[in-house]
């Protein structure tokens, strides 16, 4: 049973920094793109990050580019979201998603297969 679990979430103020980490089980982790999306309250849910199966290939959505970092250790069948310069539009819950590495990044959430329960970020302005 494949699980992903997040975790660092939490309430920090505007121009502050979190790093969520994203465990994985269930899988073999080094054969998975994996991706981070959030979700703001009473919005749809959008994409964050992508990264490629051996992480030497990442992706970002524009309104974090230069902000925020997304890395993962394949022996820990971790990955990480480092959050700097945080934002008040930042907020909202943030999710880690799976799917089979194909050699392409997805920003769409259709193309995930396995999904974590989500954690709280708050930004404070």
């Amino acid at each position: 049973q494949v699980q992903l679990v997040e975790s660092g979430g939490g309430l920090v103020q505007a121009g502050g920094s979190l790093r969520l980490s994203c465990a994985a089980s269930g899988l073999t982790f080094s054969s998975y793109s994996m991706g981070w999306f959030r979700q703001a309250p009473g919005k749809e849910r959008e994409f964050v990050a992508a990264i490629s199966a051996s992480g030497g290939s990442t992706s970002y959505a524009d309104s974090v580019k230069g902000r925020f970092t997304m890395s993962r250790d394949n022996a820990k069948n971790a990955v990480y979201l480092q959050m700097n310069s945080l934002k008040p539009e930042d907020t909202g819950v943030y999710y880690c998603a799976a799917r089979v590495y194909g050699g392409t990044l997805y920003s769409s959430q259709s193309e995930y297969q396995y999904w974590g329960q989500g954690t709280q970020v708050t930004v404070s302005s």
